[in-house]
């Protein structure tokens, strides 16, 4: 029998040198240490442990062992990930420094079907006792964790909230401003044409003026439509405003919207999480539980 390389191994111990018993449902492998020359016994969990672990148990005892590795009958090696459940289900090789030993698991009885379905139901229920004694210390950890990430984004954006302040108190001047000038100058046009109506000119002549100056507002009404595809309403005319002059001063004093909009966001989100953290933690419920009521 040869390596991966090709070279092949100084011995190739029969099977015996290597025994799998099974003791209370657990699996014992028992084999001969290289240096110390004895027979030594290894109860592993097969469920949870895997074949790096083995390996790493293996040369821990005997200290002597500078290379051990476990291979298919095939020559192919098996990862350190694999579950040992998963290598005791067929025949394996087992390289401990240049020796390779042959090893039979003894084949187990097969589980009825009514067994198998009280083991998975043994599996469930000691996961679900194992999340119920670490859940509400993977909360208060991942609590922690939150108010350390909203510490730092109320840190970020506090000079930005400041800005943005600035800007909006400045943009909301400039409209109030530009409403106000609106204001005088339909005052302004209303006198106008009331002077020329009463006072220079008689109704019949400014009758068709008073025409196409309503007529001229309806068309810059109807093109305020086409060019933002909304009604000219006051509050919303009011608000695009605004946000022009925000917009435009905040180009003028470099303030980044994109990344404070992006931090208001992570806020928020980290926000409701605790919140949603916190409730289980009082109330002794389940996530799950808690996404169900809203």
């Amino acid at each position: 029998w040869r390596d991966l390389e090709g070279a092949p191994y100084s011995m190739l111990v029969p099977s015996d040198e290597v025994t799998i018993n099974y003791r209370h449902g657990l699996p014992v492998i028992t084999l001969t240490l290289p240096t110390r020359s004895e027979r030594c016994r290894f109860t592993v969990k097969p469920v949870v442990t895997t074949v790096g672990t083995f390996l790493k148990d293996v040369q821990r005892e005997d200290k002597g062992i500078e290379r051990a590795e476990v291979f298919a009958t095939d020559g192919s090696k098996i990862s350190d990930a694999t579950l040992m459940e998963v290598l005791l289900m067929n025949d394996f090789k087992l390289v401990i420094n240049n020796t390779a030993y042959s090893v039979s698991p003894s084949v187990k009885d097969k589980l009825s079907s009514e067994h198998a379905t009280e083991m998975e139901d043994i599996k469930s229920l000691v996961h679900r006792l194992f999340v119920a004694l670490h859940l509400e210390d993977h909360q208060i950890r991942k609590e922690r964790e939150l108010l350390q990430k909203l510490d730092h984004l109320k840190e970020e954006l506090l000079p930005l909230e400041q800005m943005k302040a600035r800007i909006m108190d400045s943009a909301d001047a400039k409209t109030s401003r530009l409403l106000w000038v609106g204001l005088a100058l339909m005052s302004t046009q209303g006198g106008a044409l009331a002077w020329l109506t009463w006072w220079v000119y008689s109704w019949d002549i400014m009758e068709p003026v008073t025409y196409f100056i309503t007529y001229g507002s309806a068309m810059a009404f109807y093109a305020y439509f086409v060019l933002t595809k909304q009604d000219y309403i006051y509050p919303d005319a009011k608000d695009r405003q605004l946000l022009h002059y925000f917009y435009r001063k905040s180009k003028k004093q470099h303030f980044n919207v994109e990344r404070y909009n992006k931090l208001k966001d992570d806020l928020a989100e980290a926000e409701e999480s605790l919140r949603r953290l916190r409730q289980p933690l009082h109330l002794r419920l389940p996530i799950q539980e808690i996404s169900d009521k809203d």
